[in-house]
C-alpha cells in the first residue's frame, strides 16, 4: 500500500460521508474498509427495512430522490444507494482491507491492515455506530447444546432449528424478529427492558418526520443525563411491510410471551425479573416526553401538532421462568458497545469505550478523529441523514491541519 496522508477507517455511510467531504476540500485521502461498501447493511437479516422513512436516507450531495420519501426500502436498496454514492464522487475505497491495529509510530500513525502496513499523519475513525454485540454476563449459563446466538446472526426464521425461541433485548431488533419469528409460527418469549416506543404515523405523517420539526434530533450528548444514556435502546418501531406500529401492546396482542429482563439460567430454566410492568412504564414515559416536544414546539413554528391519545391500559402477564428444553434458540438483541480499544493502541476512550472527541476531534491524540458514533455531537450522530454535518466539521479540521485550502463545498445534510 501507498503511505497517504490521511486515512478514513471504514467504508460505510460515515466514512463514505467524510470522503465525499475531504474530496469537496481537495484532500487526499485513501478509504479502508474491510470488506465491501456498505457492509453493516449487508449483513442485516432477509426481511431487514430502513426504521427511518425513506427522505432520512440523506448523505452530502445525495439527497433521497425517490418517490417514497416516507416510505421504507429494503436493505438491498439501503445498499445499493451507498454504492451508488460512492461511485458518484469516486470514493477511494480500497475494500477487502480490514485494519487490526491502529498506534502512533513517531509523529505518524501506523495501521496494520489485511492488505499490508500504512502509515498516514491523520487518521478518521468511521467504524460505524454498531460494533461489538452485547451479551450481559447471564447468557454465559445457557448450556452449550442449545443454539444461541445475537441478531448479527440471524437471517430468516427457517435458519433456526424448530421451536421455541428465547428473544433477550426489546429495541428496534428484538421487537422486528419478534414479530416475525411469531408470524412465522413459532411460539415467541421476549425478555423485555427498557426502550422507548411511539407511534409510526400520526395524522398521515411518519413520526420521524414531525420530530424533525422540533430540536428532538438537535439534542446534544452534554442534555444526557449519563454518558451511559448513550446505551438505551432505540424506539420500538417497523419499517416492513410499509411500516407499522411495533411495541410491547402489538407483541402482545399477535401472542409474543412478553417476559421480565432475563435475571438467570439455572436448575433448566430461564428465568425472568418481575419488572415488565415497570419496562413498559418507561417506554410509556418517553411516548410522553415526544408527545410534550410536539406540542410545545410545534406551536410556535405555526405547525399544529398530531393528536396523540394516551396509551392504553398494559396487561403485565408474564411469565416467571420458561424451560430450556422448550427452546429451539435463543437471540441476543441487546444493544452494541464501542469496540475501538480492541484495536485502536491510542489513549482516545472513556470509561465506556466511546471516543473522547468533541466534535469528532480527539484532542488528546492530535490527529485522530471520529464520525458515526452515537451521540457524537447530536442525537442524529449516527444516522444516515444526520451524520454529513459532523463529517464537514471533521473534513474541516483535517484540511486545516493538512494545510490545503481547496474550495470548501462542504454543507449540512438536509432532507
Amino acid at each position: 500500500m501507498g503511505e497517504p496522508g490521511v486515512v478514513v477507517v471504514g467504508g460505510g455511510q460515515a466514512g463514505l460521508a467524510v470522503s465525499h467531504e475531504l474530496a469537496g476540500l481537495g484532500v487526499e485521502h485513501t478509504v479502508l474498509e474491510r470488506r465491501r461498501v456498505g457492509e453493516t447493511w449487508r449483513g442485516r437479516w432477509d426481511s431487514f427495512c430502513f426504521v427511518t422513512p425513506n427522505w432520512t436516507r440523506s448523505l452530502p450531495g445525495m439527497p433521497y430522490d425517490g418517490d417514497a420519501p416516507e416510505g421504507f426500502d429494503h436493505r438491498d436498496e439501503v445498499v445499493r444507494y451507498l454504492e451508488r454514492y460512492a461511485a458518484s464522487f469516486g470514493a477511494p475505497v480500497q475494500e477487502g482491507a480490514e485494519v487490526s491495529s491502529l498506534e502512533r509510530s513517531g509523529p505518524r500513525f501506523r495501521l496494520r491492515t489485511s492488505a499490508g502496513d500504512v502509515e498516514a499523519d491523520q487518521v478518521v475513525l468511521a467504524t460505524g455506530a454498531y460494533q461489538r454485540p452485547h451479551r450481559p454476563a447471564v447468557a454465559d449459563a445457557f448450556p452449550p447444546d442449545l443454539l444461541v446466538i445475537d441478531a448479527e446472526g440471524y437471517r430468516n426464521a427457517d435458519g433456526l432449528p424448530r421451536g421455541a425461541v428465547l428473544i433477550v433485548g426489546s429495541g428496534q431488533t428484538g421487537c422486528q424478529l419478534a414479530e416475525e419469528l411469531r408470524e412465522s409460527g413459532r411460539e415467541v418469549f421476549l425478555a423485555c427492558g427498557r426502550a422507548p416506543w411511539g407511534p409510526r404515523r400520526a395524522e398521515g405523517r411518519d413520526m420521524v418526520t414531525w420530530m424533525a420539526e422540533t430540536t428532538w434530533f438537535e439534542t446534544p450528548l452534554s442534555a444526557l443525563p449519563s454518558p451511559a444514556a448513550r446505551l438505551a435502546g432505540n424506539i420500538q418501531l417497523s419499517g416492513r411491510d410499509g411500516g407499522h406500529d411495533l411495541n410491547y401492546r402489538v407483541l402482545q396482542g399477535m401472542g409474543v410471551r412478553l417476559c421480565g429482563r432475563l435475571a438467570a439460567v439455572e436448575g433448566g430454566r430461564a428465568r425472568f425479573a418481575d419488572d415488565l410492568a415497570a419496562s413498559v412504564a418507561f417506554g410509556d414515559a418517553r411516548y410522553a416526553d415526544v408527545r410534550r416536544a410536539l406540542y410545545e414546539q410545534l406551536p410556535p413554528k405555526g405547525l399544529r401538532p398530531p393528536q396523540l391519545p394516551d396509551p392504553p391500559p398494559f396487561r403485565a402477564e408474564a411469565p416467571s421462568d420458561v424451560k430450556l428444553a422448550e427452546l429451539a434458540a435463543v437471540i441476543f438483541t441487546s444493544g452494541f458497545r464501542p469496540d475501538y480499544q480492541r484495536w485502536v493502541q491510542l489513549p482516545a476512550f472513556d470509561d465506556l469505550g466511546f471516543p473522547l472527541a468533541p466534535d469528532g476531534v480527539c484532542e488528546a491524540v492530535p490527529g485522530l478523529y471520529f464520525v458515526g458514533v452515537h451521540f457524537l455531537r447530536t442525537r442524529k450522530s449516527s444516522l444516515m441523514w444526520g451524520v454529513g454535518e459532523d463529517a464537514a466539521i471533521v473534513a474541516r479540521h483535517v484540511a486545516a491541519s493538512a494545510g490545503v485550502t481547496g474550495p470548501d463545498r462542504t454543507a449540512p445534510a438536509s432532507r
